[in-house]
């Protein structure tokens, strides 16, 4: 799947079936359902799912919470990196690895 495949696919009410949990994860965030996202994000048990719980509580607001995330991903913050930014550098990069 390519990034722009990806981005199509947001068009659709469930996600593709191929997809691994880490673009699941943000398959539902970039649906705007932050929940959804978050549930399958803290069920991945490595620093993928770390990672994409940093950025989500990021984007919540929580940043004492995702700087905690972030350290459990071995990632620093995203600085000067808008929400949209990191969003798109993790799901190429979860496309990349998939």
């Amino acid at each position: 799947m390519t990034y722009d495949e990806f981005i199509k696919s947001l068009a659709a009410e469930q996600p593709p079936s191929r997809l691994s949990d880490e673009l699941k994860a943000l398959w539902y965030d970039g649906k705007e359902n932050w929940e959804t996202s978050h549930n399958i994000a803290q069920d991945i048990a490595d620093r993928n799912g770390s990672w994409i719980h940093a950025y989500l509580h990021r984007k919540e607001g929580d940043l004492f919470n995702a700087r905690y995330w972030y350290s459990k991903a071995g990632k620093s913050e995203p600085a000067g990196m808008s929400l949209k930014e990191e969003w798109e550098a993790l799901v190429k990069n979860f496309i990349r690895l998939a």
